[in-house]
């Protein structure tokens, strides 16, 4: 249940690569305002503790969690809907973006503009998700634990998948799994760095050497807007030609 990362070019979090804390915690704090709408006790609310649990792993003040939460037991929360767009990039490969946004239009237009300037094709839900499966994914840096404990714990929790590669422990659960599965790691061995259901590509495809930065500026692109949260897609790369993107 080890090998190399399955995982690490094909999922696009806004902040991933991005040194400004703020925007990572505009991202956390859209997800807790969405999260708690399901109710304001964490322990009544799978969905709740997983959000303050990211918000932890990023260092977010307490006070900033406390602020939303507070706004939510008085009824002063932003109303942000959650909205998924699917696409193809050049050389077909598929691009899955998901946002949170309190302004349908605005997002819908500068998803759109975006795809059309990076010669690709905004489609209808439905036109690239089944190139995908929808699974959980468990992060925790490997200073979290001993590596034979986290694999012996993953075996013991059927979860789907377990990867040891130099940057984290990536533990693969089932859609349906993921939240009993989360909890259980984070009461063993704390907050994971990142938990999160991620769209997995069910195969990977080759993307031309001309067209690999226009793909990669697409995907920076959707990264930059506002009000998305994650970009997933179904190519690999090699991580240096980012530094190459203008």
């Amino acid at each position: 249940m080890a090998g190399h990362s399955k995982f690490k070019n094909i999922m696009h979090r806004k902040g991933a690569q991005d040194a400004k804390r703020a925007k990572i915690f505009t991202r956390l704090g859209k997800e807790l305002s969405v999260a708690v709408k399901q109710g304001v006790d964490p322990d009544g609310n799978p969905r709740l503790r997983a959000a303050i649990s990211a918000c932890r792993a990023a260092n977010m003040p307490k006070d900033n969690i406390e602020k939303v939460l507070k706004k939510a037991e008085a009824g002063d929360i932003n109303d942000f809907s959650e909205i998924r767009y699917e696409g193809f990039g050049p050389d077909g490969a598929a691009i899955i973006v998901e946002a949170l946004t309190d302004n349908k239009n605005r997002t819908a237009s500068e998803v759109r503009t975006l795809f059309n300037k990076f010669n690709g094709n905004l489609g209808e839900n439905g036109s690239v998700s089944y190139l995908f499966e929808r699974i959980g994914l468990i992060l925790y840096l490997p200073s979290s634990g001993d590596l034979d404990e986290f694999i012996e714990f993953a075996i013991e929790n059927d979860t789907k998948d377990f990867i040891d590669n130099e940057q984290s422990f990536e533990i693969i659960t089932s859609l349906e799994s993921f939240n009993e599965i989360r909890e259980k790691f984070l009461n063993k061995f704390g907050d994971p760095d990142e938990a999160n259901i991620i769209w997995k590509p069910i195969n990977l495809v080759e993307i031309s050497e001309n067209s690999i930065q226009t793909v990669l500026k697409l995907i920076s692109g959707l990264d930059d807007c506002e009000d998305v949260q994650s970009v997933f897609y179904n190519f690999e790369f090699d991580e240096r030609e980012l530094s190459l993107i203008d």
